[in-house]
């Protein structure tokens, strides 16, 4: 009864393995099923086109990332860092889904069909975002007052930028986490936190 489900998902597993490679525009179907050890008569039949399968891609996409960046831990703050940070680890799916999310924004420059399918991941993103900064301002962990949306449009978009540079091995790992602890640090702890401590004072004789 697992088979089809897990002839799906080897489809869309090659479909990143091959973005990740060669980019969306060298994307061939035919390609995808010989990595997956399958027929292009499948892919068809699972995804109906070639704009189908990368719709389904970008939502598995999605679904690995909600995996691997979902944080429990700690007060809205903490889970907001830990989710932006944990979009940079040193782990191939991690890797490969980055890239594939980046071919697939860089692309969507020159194809609206794909333009569609980035914009509606983008937004889910957004939004997870969104309500993440939500809860910190709720239990008081990010300041008050703040326009939860247009923040999280900037912190994914600096997520996005990073990702490019990640990638390309022009920052490592901890560089890119330093980025983010600055920028989120900088955003949305409350006023009082950012407070300049005074010089301590010598001794008086």
């Amino acid at each position: 009864m697992s088979e089809a489900p897990d002839r799906r998902q080897a489809l869309l597993e090659a479909t990143c393995r091959m973005i990740s490679r060669t980019g969306v525009r060298g994307l061939r179907v035919e390609e995808v099923a010989q990595q997956a050890g399958a027929s292009t008569a499948l892919i068809y039949y699972y995804f109906k086109s070639r704009s189908g399968l990368l719709a389904a891609t970008m939502r598995f996409v999605d679904e690995r990332a909600e995996d691997y960046t979902h944080s429990s831990r700690g007060t809205g703050f903490d889970r907001l860092l830990d989710n932006l940070q944990r979009e940079f680890q040193d782990k191939r799916r991690v890797r490969e889904n980055s890239a594939v999310w980046g071919e697939l924004r860089a692309a969507a420059v020159f194809d609206k069909g794909l333009r569609t399918i980035v914009g509606n991941a983008n937004l889910r993103w957004n939004n997870a975002v969104t309500e993440l900064i939500e809860r910190g301002t709720e239990d008081g962990s990010i300041r008050a007052k703040v326009d939860p949306a247009a923040m999280a449009v900037r912190f994914t978009a600096l997520v996005e930028g990073l990702s490019s540079r990640w990638l390309a091995k022009l920052i490592s790992t901890e560089e890119a986490h330093s980025a983010v602890l600055a920028a989120v640090s900088a955003e949305c702890r409350p006023r009082h936190l950012h407070a300049v401590q005074p010089e301590p004072t010598a001794p008086t004789v």
